[in-house]
């Protein structure tokens, strides 16, 4: 039995399908059957049922199976012991991103953290939150980047920085001309949303029931995008909710249509998640090492209130 036997078990069990299982194990497909069909030999127990299409995992195969992922993931714990010892931080490192999170995050720390860890071989991967808790489980991400809490058993948070939100408000709107919002302000039927499945939505229509109990189905207006979302603003379809960071961008005129939230301003938490196995977990202190330093000069708000992107509905 060999740790490499093991991969392709993984491989096959996740694909359901030697051929793809193969492809992205980078191997021929005669080359992982063989190894599979050795193990199966030396344990004298099928694995995986190949009469069904897909391949299905017989009974026992599934406990080899879970067994297989602690022995891998104890083996890889292995390397990264040594590269702990040596202080070496460097390698493949693959980072799941949520989409509200990306475009305004990554330009920020990217090209520093490259030319401080230019051994380090950064694979970044736009992904929703729900799919970036399953791939961590799986193993294809290393860590990611959400908004938190989560409170997921599985897996570690540490918190980045705290983003507040911010209003924008055009000059028709009814809350135009205050100062500053207060929660209470918010009605959810005039607050453009981002489509659903995006955890800022979600944030934004707790923050909204905080406030005021309407249903959710009262929406018809939603986006994937803040851009959109300003812009249907801008047309007089009603106001909408940014996290600061892309308040940044704006053009002069856009910013005049910010309103800031009463202290304490409400926020999101966003953090760097991984498996609580803490695989690689040099390089991923060293990325929280560096964004944490970078946004911490952009977001100078102290006073927030955290809100959660868990759905309390």
């Amino acid at each position: 039995m060999t740790i490499t036997q093991l991969q392709y078990v993984l491989a096959v069990a996740e694909y359901k399908n030697f051929t793809l299982a193969a492809e992205k194990s980078f191997v021929t497909q005669p080359t992982l059957s063989m190894q599979v069909q050795k193990l199966e030999d030396e344990l004298d127990v099928q694995i995986f049922d190949r009469s069904k299409k897909p391949i299905s995992i017989t009974e026992v195969g599934q406990k080899i199976v879970a067994q297989a992922k602690n022995i891998v993931n104890e083996a890889e714990r292995i390397k990264d012991i040594v590269d702990q010892e040596k202080g070496f931080i460097g390698g493949e490192f693959t980072l799941g991103i949520i989409p509200t999170i990306m475009p305004t995050l990554l330009p920020m720390f990217l090209k520093t953290f490259i030319n401080k860890y230019p051994k380090v071989n950064l694979i970044i991967k736009e992904q929703n939150t729900d799919l970036l808790i399953r791939n961590i489980q799986d193993g294809h991400l290393d860590a990611g980047i959400a908004a938190t809490p989560l409170e997921i058993e599985f897996i570690k948070e540490r918190p980045l920085y705290y983003e507040p939100f911010v209003g924008y408000v055009p000059k028709t709107h009814r809350l135009a001309k205050q100062n500053q919002l207060k929660t209470s302000d918010l009605e959810i039927e005039d607050v453009l949303l981002l489509k659903d499945g995006h955890c800022f939505r979600d944030g934004v229509i707790n923050l909204c029931n905080n406030s005021k109990n309407h249903a959710d189905e009262h929406f018809q207006l939603q986006s994937g995008s803040f851009e959109t979302l300003v812009n249907l603003s801008n047309e007089g379809l009603g106001m909408t909710l940014l996290p600061y960071l892309n308040t940044l961008d704006l053009d002069d005129t856009k910013k005049n249509n910010l309103k800031y939230f009463q202290k304490p301003s409400p926020a999101r938490e966003v953090s760097l998640i991984y498996h609580k196995s803490e695989l690689k977990i040099q390089i991923t202190e060293a990325l929280r090492d560096v964004i944490s330093g970078i946004v911490r000069g952009a977001i100078a708000f102290q006073d927030v209130e955290i809100i959660s992107p868990l759905n309390k509905k």
